[in-house]
């Protein structure tokens, strides 16, 4: 399929709410155009609607084209505007793993666009195979979240490239934590995948979660209709501002990851001399699928203690497992002290 195939007709078609600030770049001698309050100086002004000079920064570090990159407000909002993009409302389609993240469900009911389920294997593999027969004519989206949520593992690039290759819509990536892993991004690969979008996000490695910027990578003709949907101003100056400061510090965030990747490992470690404990799954995230011996007692004792972890013993493949994210030395130290009082309790 041609992208003009694949992109629903009435958004094809779209003319784009404009502004003056779409049509310059630089320093104006006066900002006369967007009926501001010119008295009142600091955030009076409205925000650069394309983050220029935060896309080049961030650009500069991943290795992509300023052009290549949208923002939008979270992730939240690149899930979105992929349905917006892409599906039509009662007619299409789209595919995705299970278990996953669960904001891809939530969006596809929002925009009432089918959500189809490919369970992953017992060892929480990919089946590319299930993948592609679960797609048909209608099916225009297929979600891939690597490493996955909440299963902590991260696919081959191998077999993220073959269902690129095999599948004739468009392939989403997520990668929220591709920090935490060895296998590496699919963002290298962008001019191979031209139907392809790699999302990332502010909120993990990058510490800053509370700014709600998410990222895709996509082709110039993907960016360009996602630039045409947004709205004008989508991502605040105060947002973009923070976004420098932390691209600025990156060498201190990659010594961070490091740091909460050790700190994952040694909780591991931890974890596994605990009856109560099952199993560890592999993680290449910043966080830890636990199986236990039973995920909702043991939850609401944590919670009752004020340790708030996430239960996911009723998602799929994930009986009696609790969902453990990296804390702070002394969040780690608490959780274990935590978890060996319930064991006592229950001797």
């Amino acid at each position: 399929m041609t992208l003009k195939d694949l992109v629903r007709p009435n958004i094809w078609n779209l003319s784009p709410y404009t502004c003056a600030r779409n049509e310059f770049t630089g320093e104006a001698l006066a900002w006369l155009d967007a009926n501001e309050n010119s008295r009142i100086c600091q955030y009076n002004r409205y925000p650069d609607p394309l983050q220029l000079e935060v896309k080049q920064q961030l650009g500069a570090y991943r290795g992509v084209n300023p052009e290549n990159i949208f923002f939008g407000v979270g992730s939240d909002e690149c899930i979105d505007i992929a349905y917006r993009v892409f599906c039509r409302p009662g007619i299409d389609n789209v595919v995705a793993i299970e278990p996953t993240y669960g904001m891809y469900q939530v969006c596809a009911d929002v925009n009432d666009v089918e959500y189809r389920r490919v369970s992953l294997n017992d060892d929480f593999s990919l089946d590319v195979d299930a993948i592609i027969n679960a797609c048909d004519e209608k099916t225009k989206i297929v979600w891939i979240c690597s490493p996955n949520n909440p299963t902590a593992n991260a696919f081959p690039l191998e077999q993220i490239k073959e269902i690129c290759s095999r599948f004739n819509g468009i392939t989403i990536v997520d990668e929220a934590y591709i920090d935490f892993s060895p296998v590496g991004s699919m963002v290298q690969f962008l001019n191979d995948y031209p139907r392809m979008i790699v999302m990332q996000t502010f909120s993990k490695a990058w510490a800053s979660a509370a700014i709600r910027l998410g990222i895709s990578y996509a082709s110039t003709d993907i960016i360009n209709i996602y630039n045409k949907v947004k709205y004008p101003y989508n991502i605040s100056e105060l947002t973009q501002q923070e976004a420098l400061k932390v691209l600025a510090d990156s060498s201190h965030i990659e010594a961070i990851v490091k740091e909460l990747i050790d700190a994952r490992n040694a909780l591991a470690e931890k974890l596994s001399t605990l009856p109560d404990v099952k199993h560890i799954y592999p993680s290449d995230a910043n966080f830890l699928l636990v199986k236990v011996s039973d995920a909702d007692a043991i939850y609401n004792y944590l919670r009752d203690e004020k340790v708030i972890v996430r239960n996911r013993t009723r998602v799929h493949k994930c009986g009696e497992c609790l969902r453990l994210t990296i804390g702070n030395d002394t969040e780690n130290a608490l959780l274990i002290e935590k978890l060996t009082e319930y064991g006592n309790t229950r001797k």
